[in-house]
């Protein structure tokens, strides 16, 4: 399987990589859904991409999202559960300029295909901030199914944020 699609492709992270992550990692906007509250160092960086392993021994796997070589965001399983078949996604354009250009649906729908023909997972889920309307598209778009609300789940600087919470079940 290649995980090219259209209009991008993924691929695994590189040690060339570190300014990206860097730049992206410690945008504070970013912060609240990823549950980071300090920044880190392109050292922190480099030792996570020595690090990996693969997606069995780490229990998630970040590909990059790039178009013609140039990287334009991340995107993640995390929280992988051989065993129940299934993973959290996330994703990030990091370039402002290319958001809404469709390259987070083509990245995702690769990342789809990949979780369930070659990782044989049964399900996804994806964990949207409540006012992150183009998530909600995206996820939405592609079959995913709003199945809950967390009330009050994050904490926006002193305003409390509702979580909606998404799931799409392989049904082969």
């Amino acid at each position: 399987m290649k995980l090219q699609g259209e209009q991008c492709f993924l691929r695994a992270l590189e040690p060339h990589d570190v300014e990206h992550l860097f730049q992206w990692e410690n945008q504070t906007e970013h912060w609240l859904v990823s549950g980071t509250k300090a920044p880190f160092s392109k050292h922190q960086l480099q030792q996570y991409l020595k690090n990996t392993r693969d997606i069995y021994a780490d229990r998630q796997l970040r590909l990059m999202i790039c178009t013609d070589a140039q990287p334009l965001g991340c995107i993640d399983l995390f929280d992988f559960e051989p065993e129940h078949r299934r993973a959290g996604i996330g994703i990030l354009i990091g370039e402002d300029e290319e958001r809404g250009k469709g390259i987070a649906k083509c990245a995702l729908n690769l990342l789809i295909e990949y979780s369930f023909e070659i990782l044989s997972l049964h399900q996804l889920y994806a964990n949207v901030p409540a006012n992150n309307t183009p998530s909600h598209k995206l996820f939405q778009g592609l079959g995913f199914e709003h199945v809950g609300t967390r009330k009050d789940w994050l904490l926006d600087g002193k305003k409390w944020r509702d979580e909606w919470m998404y799931q799409l079940i392989d049904r082969k």
